[in-house]
């Protein structure tokens, strides 16, 4: 994903334009990505949105990809997980777990050293905000319980 990542951006700008949210956190990594997202009052259709990205990037992608004959029969591209999981904050604590989870996977997945040479999530917004440290996450990994499943 990352080597599209500008792709990916479009994508998601007109799906926003089209069906709006507020992206809260956001990290694109080589082969997945983590969002947490907060949708308009009284709407609570994240399938769409995802259905909405997921088709516009695709369309700009070359089809070179594997593919299952499952895949192929349903005419489906071989980029995307089939499903995605969603999870409804329950407080602020639970909030703040998720979007540090979030923030927390490029170092989890041992892509960089230090957070802030990652460079396609929101963790610089977040750093340009004052609401982390650039240094953050140093010793922090074994505080963040959030899982993926969670």
């Amino acid at each position: 994903m990352v080597r599209h990542i500008d792709d990916l951006r479009e994508a998601v700008r007109a799906t926003k334009q089209e069906r709006p949210f507020h992206i809260d956190a956001w990290v694109v990594l080589p082969d997945h990505m983590h969002t947490v997202w907060t949708l308009p009052l009284g709407d609570d259709d994240f399938s769409n949105r995802w259905k909405s990205i997921k088709i516009r990037f695709v369309q700009k992608l070359p089809r070179t990809e594997r593919r299952s004959n499952v895949r192929i029969a349903k005419g489906e591209r071989g980029i995307w997980q089939r499903r995605f999981w969603e999870h409804a904050i329950r407080n602020e604590n639970d909030y703040m777990r998720h979007v540090d989870y979030v923030h927390w996977n490029p170092m989890k997945h041992s892509l960089v050293k230090q957070l802030k040479d990652w460079p396609y999530f929101s963790f610089h917004r977040y750093v340009r905000d004052g609401l982390y440290p650039d240094d953050w996450a140093g010793g922090l990994e074994s505080q963040l319980e959030v899982t993926e499943r969670e």
